[in-house]
């Protein structure tokens, strides 16, 4: 086998090469991709024929009727998976530079925050008519942390626990109460109160998963081998003690409106009223630089009182 010349794979494995082998693998077929790209087959195969000769390896399976990656290619498509990406924000942070807006500004909030404030926040966000666009990801628990530290999100509202940081600011966003909660029909609903850790502990509980990918995931409220189901997030969680599925803490906030009905009861529990302080953080700009326009004005929406106190539906 000959050994790979750097400067000729420098020029065939370019971002544009890389789209192409990357679509030609997620369309499954040297056709699909090319129909897509509107261009004949025969110009891809060629192409990337060019970037197996460069690296001297097969990067599709030629005896798959379909375009198969070899272990080879699978490693170049993930590798350069995150190349694109790595370019992507590289031209964003140019960008950014340059006019002061950020081209994308992604925000994780918390499953607890109110959707129709946070709606409302981005609609009067739009009414200014800048370039930066929004992307909202929601998160559970930890994983609203973990994103913003692994560099996924710019700003994390809803912040449950923090980890200080040279590189993150956090301010407090206001404070959560927990009520202990089961539906009418559940068997805890006539047990007498203060409910006994032991007592509760025979019963199954809801729990909302933390989506943090790889810190220790966390969860609250939960006795030592008690049954748990585990729902993607707080409004499944509501919606499954409505049900009479399981006990467990919801925030008042989120109680409320079922309490009123009478879908739900709170229940007195010998353990300490849970009470816990959320947040919200972002990234520190280093070297000196100014946080994005884009960023600054969530920040500055974030200093009102009842903007943090609507967020988390304490209105």
């Amino acid at each position: 086998m000959s050994t790979p010349h750097t400067r000729e794979i420098h020029q065939v494995l370019t971002p544009e090469t890389i789209q192409m082998l990357v679509l030609i693998a997620e369309k499954g077929s040297f056709a699909a991709a090319a129909r897509e790209l509107n261009v004949v087959p025969s110009a891809l195969t060629y192409r990337v024929r060019q970037v197996e000769d460069a690296l001297d390896v097969l990067l599709f399976d030629r005896k798959s009727r379909y375009a198969a990656l070899t272990p080879a290619g699978r490693e170049l498509i993930d590798e350069g998976r995150q190349l694109l990406n790595t370019v992507e924000q590289i031209a964003h942070r140019v960008k950014r530079i340059a006019t002061g807006w950020e081209p994308l500004l992604t925000i994780s909030a918390d499953t607890i925050v109110s959707r129709k404030v946070l709606f409302e926040l981005c609609e009067k966000f739009f009414a200014l008519n800048v370039p930066t666009q929004l992307r909202i990801r929601e998160e559970v628990l930890d994983g609203t942390w973990e994103t913003l530290v692994a560099g996924h999100s710019d700003l994390a509202i809803g912040v449950s626990s923090t980890l200080q940081s040279a590189d993150i600011v956090s301010m407090p966003l206001n404070k959560i109460s927990f009520v202990f909660v089961v539906s009418p029909q559940h068997p805890l609903a006539t047990a007498p109160e203060p409910l006994q850790e032991q007592l509760i502990a025979q019963y199954q509980s809801v729990a909302a998963a933390d989506s943090a990918r790889y810190a220790r995931r966390i969860s609250y409220g939960i006795q030592a081998m008690q049954r748990v189901f585990t729902v993607p997030n707080l409004h499944a969680k509501v919606l499954a003690h409505r049900m009479g599925l399981g006990c467990g803490f919801l925030p008042y906030s989120h109680a409320k409106p079922y309490l009123e009905t009478g879908e739900l009861i709170v229940k007195k529990v010998a353990a300490c009223p849970r009470v816990v302080q959320s947040n919200y953080a972002w990234r520190n700009p280093s070297h000196g630089r100014a946080v994005g326009k884009g960023l600054q004005w969530w920040l500055n929406e974030l200093k009102s009182v009842q903007t943090r106190q609507a967020l988390m539906g304490d209105e």
